[in-house]
């Protein structure tokens, strides 16, 4: 029991430490944005007017207009990544296991070395790669003969957020790859072993016996790629600027609240209206996250050993 005890007691002083640097650099600013959503500047004296600056950003054209605009592009900027980004990865995790490829090690770090590379180099060489003046783009397109394929994909409202969208694919499929392929790795030999004296082998078996087991592993892929897509802002910002051009058409909730706290040319800060669209982001992520845990998450269980 003594033990015990001391076990206990070492554990909280080690997890002390943790907990007061976690609340000074998380806790603390979310309730300060919070604190700050809840009032305003009126005659130059900083006022508490409540749930009023949510009513403003949802319900005045001159704010909601901007935020549902927003909302969508960043919405579809996540099925994008859903829908392209994590089944190329659970592809190239499934290729990458067989232990007939080889050079598999080499292929994993190749894959996975975008990740590491800065938001500003990413986006400053893909603007040179698919510029129409000096990229290399249309002179790859017509070396095969498919150049009449090729348009100013950053410059077109239609296609500039799918492109940034299919940039951020490119960066980061190595985790969604790296992730799965650690869960593969982690299905016990017996099972795999049963599976082939049953004849099941090759796509067969990864399809139903692997995939049904590495689903928890999706999930929580799914759920990080929601949070990483809607807190972002970098790429955006590096590549089309604070305005989020052409026309707004690229965006997002991190891009339009950089512009209302921050300011942006004509456009003169608000804090207040910043903390707003800050803790309505807060909120919809969270919203998404209990989603997961207490709809999904559920469901998935009954596949873990």
């Amino acid at each position: 029991m003594a033990q015990r005890k001391q076990i206990r007691w070492h554990i909280a002083v080690f997890l002390a430490p943790a907990v007061l640097v976690y609340t000074a650099i998380m806790i603390v600013p979310l309730f300060g944005t919070l604190n700050l959503s809840l009032f305003n500047l009126e005659q130059g004296n900083r006022v508490f007017v409540g749930m009023r600056n949510f009513a403003t950003l949802f319900g005045d054209p001159r704010w909601s207009e901007a935020f549902w605009n927003a909302l969508g592009n960043n919405t579809w900027f996540f099925v994008v990544h859903m829908l392209v980004q994590n089944p190329i990865g659970v592809m190239l995790a499934a290729l990458l296991s067989s232990p007939r490829l080889r050079g598999a090690a080499f292929y994993r770090t190749a894959i996975f070395i975008p990740t590491i590379l800065s938001f500003v180099i990413v986006g400053f060489v893909w603007k040179l790669i698919l510029s129409p003046i000096w990229g290399i783009a249309p002179g790859m397109l017509d070396a095969v003969g498919l150049k009449s394929l090729f348009a100013p994909w950053l410059g077109k409202e239609e296609y500039a957020l799918t492109t940034l969208a299919l940039i951020s694919v490119w960066q980061f499929v190595g985790i969604p790859m790296m992730l799965i392929y650690a869960a593969m790795l982690s299905i016990p030999d017996e099972v795999i072993e049963a599976a082939e004296m049953d004849g099941v082998t090759g796509w067969a078996q990864f399809w139903k016996i692997k995939l049904p087991l590495i689903l928890p592993a999706i999930g929580i892929i799914s759920i990080l790629t929601f949070v990483g897509n809607f807190n972002a802002f970098d790429l955006i910002y590096v590549t089309q600027g604070a305005l989020a051009g052409p026309d707004f058409s690229t965006d997002i909730l991190g891009t339009f609240l950089y512009r209302t706290f921050f300011g942006f040319q004509l456009q003169i800060g608000d804090p207040h209206m910043g903390a707003t669209i800050a803790t309505a982001m807060f909120g919809i992520i969270l919203l998404g996250v209990c989603f997961y845990l207490f709809a999904i998450q559920r469901r998935l269980r009954r596949y873990q050993f």
